[in-house]
């Protein structure tokens, strides 16, 4: 990435600028003969655009730009077939992608191991994970802290070959050909822990059905 290159947000500090020319070329290493500088330092922009318009953080902007670009250019490669692995592919959709979306997609991957994969999303992104969510999900030995709201994009709902929303409504992305499902689940927002847990072990029930569904045999 290059000092010249326009960008919407002209307050961007030297150190983020450094940030995100190191997250590039760590992307381009690890798509090298898959995608080329120009689509990787666009998707990696357009990335660092998301989260730069909410309250987050700057210190974590470029960080969190590399990672929600890997997943997107990781979709990409399996939408376009530069990616076959034979993984099934579960997209969790809520609201906000702070509680049902992000549980859900903590027992996904907990059960599922490498088996899957599993991404998240929300119409609304939040600015955090809503803590009761973390706290409950702890007590069932699973750590989400690192997850982070963000926002779902056309290449990965098409990537998915199974798309689950949880109250996302009218806004939740319809694509031909993929499979949904609906959970009607009560947002855990503004709940404690204790409130959230029902949430909790019902979204545990309803993921370990969709394993099942899938032919995926689930961690104990």
């Amino acid at each position: 990435m290059t000092d010249t290159s326009p960008h919407p947000y002209p307050e961007v500090s030297i150190d983020q600028q450094v940030a995100l020319r190191t997250a590039a070329t760590r992307l381009a290493g690890e798509f090298a003969g898959v995608y080329g500088t120009e689509t990787i330092e666009r998707f990696l922009l357009s990335s660092y655009d998301q989260f730069a318009t909410a309250s987050t953080i700057p210190h974590y902007l470029p960080l969190l730009a590399e990672r929600f670009a890997r997943q997107r250019l990781q979709a990409l490669a399996r939408v376009e077939g530069h990616h076959r692995d034979g993984r099934p592919v579960a997209l969790f959709l809520c609201t906000h992608n702070a509680g049902r979306s992000q549980m859900a997609l903590g027992f996904f991957t907990h059960l599922a191991g490498d088996r899957a994969v599993a991404w998240s999303g929300g119409s609304e992104p939040a600015i955090e994970v809503n803590p009761a969510a973390v706290a409950a999900m702890a007590e069932r030995g699973i750590d989400i802290t690192d997850e982070f709201p963000k926002p779902w994009t056309d290449e990965v709902v098409r990537a998915a070959d199974v798309v689950v929303t949880m109250g996302c409504g009218d806004a939740c992305p319809v694509f031909p050909g993929t499979r949904y499902e609906n959970w009607d689940l009560d947002d855990p927002a503004g709940l404690d822990p204790a409130d959230v847990r029902p949430i909790r072990d019902e979204i545990e029930r309803r993921v370990r059905r969709l394993l099942d569904e899938l032919h995926i045999p689930a961690n104990r």
